[in-house]
């Protein structure tokens, strides 16, 4: 997590190569639509979605951690 000049509330940083990787779970998400492959999407957008669910949770235990309210 960091803050940023001018902000209120800390973000998160993600790492180039963590970056790619939500991109392409994103993608597969897209592509599996494409090809029709609901049980395929739903699959890895479930992965996805827990993967945020997790970087969330730390987000918010940090922010606990250090007494600063949630920005939502």
């Amino acid at each position: 997590m960091v803050r940023l000049p001018g902000r209120r509330f800390p973000g998160v940083l993600i790492q180039g190569d963590s970056l790619s990787v939500l991109r392409g779970d994103v993608a597969e998400v897209v592509e599996a639509f494409d090809r029709g492959d609901m049980a395929g999407a739903r699959e890895t957008a479930g992965l996805l979605l827990a993967d945020l669910d997790e970087l969330l949770a730390r987000y918010a235990a940090a922010l606990a951690a250090h007494e600063i309210p949630r920005p939502y």
